[in-house]
């Protein structure tokens, strides 16, 4: 009985640790891009360390990275049954990385991103807010805004970047003509 009573508090706090520790939520990071080897997940085109860039994480730990928001949305589709560990995006002014969840967007057929989709991302609403101003241009949305959002491709400003490379970008404004130079 002496033994019973030993063993009962040891087993019950051993067992509350694995039950404690089991509930601590896995921390998931962005990872850097390294342009010499990273290709977009969708389209297979390089993924350059730019503010365009996108990836996500498994909850298994499988990473893999988009030179488009709109090609990462498109995986995710795809592979809505498997177990996402988290998504991120990058702000479009500074490139820091940011939860999916917690940017804010800004959609616009004009605006140039590698694959057309004209859907760029910032860290807060305010920075949304003054492109939008700035640009004249675009409609700002929230993460789950996104979710129902319609991903279509421009597809001339896909022929024109295509068939002229930078001289189908004549027509953007200073900062999106900044952007696209660091691609």
């Amino acid at each position: 009985m002496n033994a019973k009573r030993f063993w009962m508090p040891i087993a019950a706090l051993t067992l509350g640790a694995l039950v404690m520790s089991g509930c601590g939520a896995q921390k998931y990071e962005a990872r850097p891009i390294n342009e010499a080897v990273d290709i977009c997940a969708v389209c297979n085109m390089q993924v350059k360390d730019d503010a365009f860039a996108t990836q996500l994480t498994m909850a298994d730990g499988k990473n893999y990275k988009f030179d488009d928001i709109g090609c990462m949305e498109q995986w995710e589709r795809e592979h809505e049954k498997e177990k996402l560990g988290m998504d991120f995006v990058r702000d479009y002014n500074d490139k820091t990385w940011i939860e999916r969840d917690k940017a804010t967007y800004v959609h616009d057929a004009s605006i140039r991103t590698p694959m057309a989709y004209g859907v760029i991302s910032f860290k807060d609403k305010t920075s949304a807010e003054e492109f939008v101003a700035k640009e004249g241009a675009g409609k700002i949305m929230s993460a789950s805004e996104l979710e129902n959002h319609d991903w279509k491709q421009n597809k001339d400003m896909m022929m024109q970047h295509g068939e002229g490379g930078t001289e189908g970008m004549k027509g953007m404004s200073g900062h999106q003509q900044e952007q696209s130079d660091h691609k």
